[in-house]
């Protein structure tokens, strides 16, 4: 998480360059496409293999999302971009449940000696997966940016530090974006900690089997999908900040609600109302990102998306572990959570979301639409 955080604005600053967000986007999926495969061949004792192929799994497919991410300023204008990226993240979640559901077969029987071989196909089955979905997006999708002139003798990395070293300058220039990442950091932390350890939570609290846990996320991912589509369209009718604040007030009803369960159906109830939270954050989410970002930058913005997100990994995991340590309980570690809602909030509230996008309307570089 800590390299993907790193590169993505880099990386993100050489393909708005370059108008090569759609080569990037192929290149880094290919990456996860063949380490995801590659797991298959993880035997007992490989254990740095599967290290290595797991992390570079999640770099390809976690990079994927800036290039992925910044097409949608050039898909769509202000008055659409929030159904555009609700009808995006539902469909991912549609995804996610096939996925789910064709990985399932393969695990139901555990971890048990007579199932590795099955288990260890879910690899090839899930990889199989991404790289026929995936193939739509190469085949259709148009690069509408043109490529930005750069002296022959200047590489292409030089260009992308130049670049985002520049926006860092100018950074004052950005304030509704830069005090909106900063809540978007937190918050982020709180929901990344919560889909993290929701399996732990359900499996050591409330007694769940593998089993149950897929059946679960497969619920879970039906009302994301749902909340992502039905929020999006929101998002351009009453703002895509409201819709956020509202998620995290949802987010805080939540944890207090895990902490208090006490039955396996009650928490499923929970994973529903969690699962629409969490569509609807993601695609109001990444509107109001896309709000502020300027044409002509909008993978390096976006990288800069990706950074905060990817910092926010690690924080509330942390938190949560250090509190189950100290209290030996789950649920008191989970209602800590509401913490970074209640602050991501408060942030928030900070942001002027029209002068935000007054300032990437000032500062695109060129107009790539049409």
């Amino acid at each position: 998480m800590i390299l993907i955080a790193f590169l993505s604005p880099v990386l993100g600053a050489m393909a708005d360059h370059q108008a090569a967000k759609k080569q990037y986007l192929a290149a880094v999926t290919g990456l996860c496409i063949l380490c995801t495969a590659g797991l298959y061949f993880v035997k007992a004792g490989d254990v740095v293999l599967a290290l290595v192929l797991f992390g570079l799994a999640n770099i390809g497919f976690e990079l994927g999302y800036t290039f992925y991410n910044a097409f949608l300023v050039e898909l769509a204008d202000r008055e659409e971009m929030g159904r555009l990226s609700g009808a995006g993240w539902g469909l991912g979640y549609l995804g996610g449940l096939f996925a789910l559901a064709l990985a399932y077969p393969f695990v139901k029987g555990g971890l048990a000696t007579e199932n590795l071989e099955s288990y260890r196909q879910s690899f090839l089955a899930t990889a199989l997966f991404f790289l026929i979905a995936s193939i739509p997006t190469f085949l259709y999708l148009k690069e509408r940016a043109r490529p930005q002139p750069r002296a022959p003798n200047i590489s292409v990395w030089t260009v992308g530090f130049a670049r985002v070293g520049s926006t860092f300058r100018a950074i004052r220039r950005y304030r509704e974006l830069v005090v909106y990442l900063v809540a978007f950091l937190i918050y982020t932390d709180g929901i990344n900690t919560v889909v993290v350890f929701s399996g732990i939570f359900a499996a050591q609290v409330l007694g769940f089997t593998p089993q149950d846990l897929i059946i679960y996320f497969l619920i879970t991912q039906l009302t994301a999908g749902a909340g992502a589509y039905g929020f999006g369209i929101l998002t351009d009718r009453i703002g895509a900040k409201r819709v956020i604040a509202m998620t995290l007030w949802v987010w805080i009803g939540i944890v207090a609600w895990a902490f208090a369960v006490r039955s396996v159906t009650e928490f499923y109830i929970i994973g529903l109302v969690a699962g629409a939270a969490l569509g609807a954050n993601q695609a109001a989410s990444r509107t109001l990102l896309g709000l502020f970002t300027p044409v002509g930058r909008q993978a390096e913005f976006f990288g800069f998306f990706s950074l905060s997100g990817k910092l926010a990994a690690t924080l509330g995991p942390i938190l949560y572990g250090q509190i189950v340590l100290w209290t030996g309980s789950q649920r008191v570690a989970v209602l800590s959570l509401a913490a970074f809602f209640l602050i991501g909030w408060l942030v928030l509230r900070l942001v002027n979301e029209p002068a935000g996008f007054l300032a990437a309307q000032s500062d695109s570089v060129s107009a790539h639409k049409g």
